[in-house]
């Protein structure tokens, strides 16, 4: 396979189809030249040096390339781990920008960790493409002829938080081979669903390309949430009932625009924090290889030390404009070619660190402010993170709206017996004025919830006083502590009459309350019909019964 390659235009970055070519940009600051890599149906390989470089993007435009065609980069330059600088040509790596993400990560045999195992400072010259998943070009047109901005004022929202897989994996109404995926949460059974219960808007768990940590695959596990992203404009592909090659990509605008039909808006849970590469010791997937001292907050005493605000080993450096660039690149993509109607961010406080302390004026929230496309839309932070000084409801800027934590913990006081938090819960039921009675804020800036996907379902939340996360396998270690006591006298399961009928309206309880406060509600998907998950609160690697709604 051989290609010419013309020097091309440095934007858009990623891989843009014109009709007869493709163009490639890729932001790589302190590369010295990046190759080009594409891939047959046979796994050949052929490599173009991008020609030329434009205020650090290197770019080049191949005549004859289509959709379809799968690809990555080599990235050259130095390999200084004390300077954090980590490029290895011999570790293919993904375009930042991909569409569409084709294959999957191969953990046996560390082919995709840029350094020897056991000895970090040196570079393993080992070629990982075998192990690697491929980019995709991707053709952008979609007929979304009748499709329609429902524009749904916040105030009159009832938002739904589910995941793609878990809603729709044993729909008995859901055809077998849509099930898990897209198709299957537009299918009629589950629409229909939503539409009975008055839904407004889906909150979906991450859909953003993402990978499952080595250390979850090496006990038998998979990232079920999917809070590990490697692409930030790329649906996750094991979703996609249709096929990995851009067919991800139009199944998604599918179901998307049958979802606005039905009158229900779609929220994206993002996460813009941290990627999937874990930290120093992670793998060489994309960011990192690409250029590593620009994409993440490195420690300016030791540039071989990630800053971690997120608990994951690395935190995406906001601070930088390539960053920056990318993120709101890729929200607005999502608006415009994939129609989505808001996103939630998660532990959006990190993205407020403009150099350590959260600052609500950081350059994020000015940036969002004044984009012409972003602001219009629905913007939900999760208001904290896990650094010094991280919690902060109430605290974002105008246009914001929140996941009220002070919400959930005042109501579940309450109706587990707490008569103290009497005045916390009178102010949390008619809107939290506390929290957002001021700077042009409103009742609506509150998400209320009571549970969510981080944490017991409801029904668990009042059958079970301790966690059950055995199968996490972390010794139970994983996870809130404990539940403080409901007093049900028996935890999980129980054939007692009373003690389920105490159960019962404990539920309906909180459910009412929830549905009645002021603020905007948020029910966790599968609350209305007492999905469990035997206790586990927190099942991020549970991709199984476990998380799976029992229909």
């Amino acid at each position: 396979m051989t290609a010419p390659i013309w020097p091309g235009r440095p934007y858009p970055q990623g891989a843009s189809f014109d009709g007869t070519g493709t163009n490639f940009a890729v932001f790589a600051e302190n590369a010295e030249r990046v190759e080009l890599c594409l891939f047959d149906d046979n796994g050949f390989e052929t490599r173009l040096r991008l020609p030329e470089i434009t205020a650090f993007v290197h770019h080049g435009y191949v005549p004859g390339v289509m959709p379809g065609q799968r690809y990555g980069y080599r990235v050259h330059g130095p390999w200084a781990p004390v300077e954090g600088l980590l490029y290895n040509p011999d570790k293919l790596v993904l375009d930042p920008y991909a569409k569409a993400v084709d294959g999957h990560v191969d953990w046996e045999d560390g082919l995709v960790f840029g350094y020897q195992q056991g000895h970090p400072d040196r570079r393993d010259d080992r070629d990982s493409s075998t192990a690697m998943p491929r980019s995709v070009v991707v053709d952008d047109r979609f007929d979304w002829t009748g499709d329609v901005e429902l524009r749904r004022p916040l105030y009159e929202s009832v938002i739904y938080e589910t995941h793609v897989k878990g809603i729709t994996a044993t729909h008995p109404g859901v055809p077998e081979e849509l099930r898990g995926t897209y198709a299957g949460l537009a299918s009629d059974a589950v629409v229909g669903h939503l539409v009975d219960l008055g839904v407004t808007a889906v909150e979906l768990l991450p859909v953003h390309h993402f990978v499952s940590e080595h250390s979850l695959v090496a006990k038998g596990l998979t990232n079920y949430w999917g809070y590990s992203s490697i692409g930030f404009f790329a649906p996750h592909a094991p979703y996609s009932s249709s096929g990995t090659r851009g067919e991800q990509v139009r199944e998604f605008k599918a179901m998307v625009k049958t979802l606005h039909r039905a009158g229900i808006e779609v929220i994206l849970d993002v996460v813009y924090n941290h990627t999937g590469e874990s930290g120093p010791l992670g793998p060489t997937l994309s960011f990192r290889g690409i250029d590593n001292a620009s994409y993440y907050r490195l420690d300016p005493g030791d540039p071989s030390r990630y800053v971690d605000y997120t608990g994951t080993g690395n935190s995406l450096n906001v601070r930088h404009p390539q960053v920056l660039k990318v993120i709101m690149d890729s929200l607005r993509y999502w608006i415009t070619e994939m129609h989505v109607d808001g996103f939630r961010f998660d532990l959006a406080a990190a993205l407020a660190r403009d150099l350590h302390e959260v600052d609500k004026l950081a350059a994020f929230f000015d940036i969002i402010h004044q984009d012409p496309i972003v602001s219009r839309v629905k913007l939900i932070a999760e208001p904290w993170d896990v650094g010094d000084g991280g919690y902060h409801v109430g605290n974002f800027p105008v246009l914001w709206s929140e996941w009220n934590g002070k919400y959930r913990d005042g109501v579940r006081d309450y109706w587990r017996g707490s008569d103290w938090m009497l005045a916390d819960f009178a102010s949390r039921f008619t809107g939290s004025s506390d929290l957002y009675g001021f700077a042009g804020r409103r009742p609506h800036a509150s998400i209320n919830f009571v549970t969510s996907h981080d944490g017991f379902t409801l029904a668990d939340l009042v059958s079970y006083n301790q966690k059950h996360n055995q199968a996490n396998g972390e010794h139970n270690r994983d996870g809130d502590s404990h539940n403080r006591s409901w007093n049900s006298g028996v935890e999980g399961p129980t054939d007692d009459p009373e003690i389920v009928n105490v159960r019962k309206r404990r539920v309906r309880a909180i459910l009412s309350t929830l549905l009645l406060s002021q603020g905007v509600p948020m029910l966790l998907g599968g609350d209305e019909m007492g999905r469990t998950q035997r206790g586990n609160n927190n099942a991020y690697c549970q991709d199984n019964e476990i998380s799976w709604y029992d229909w």
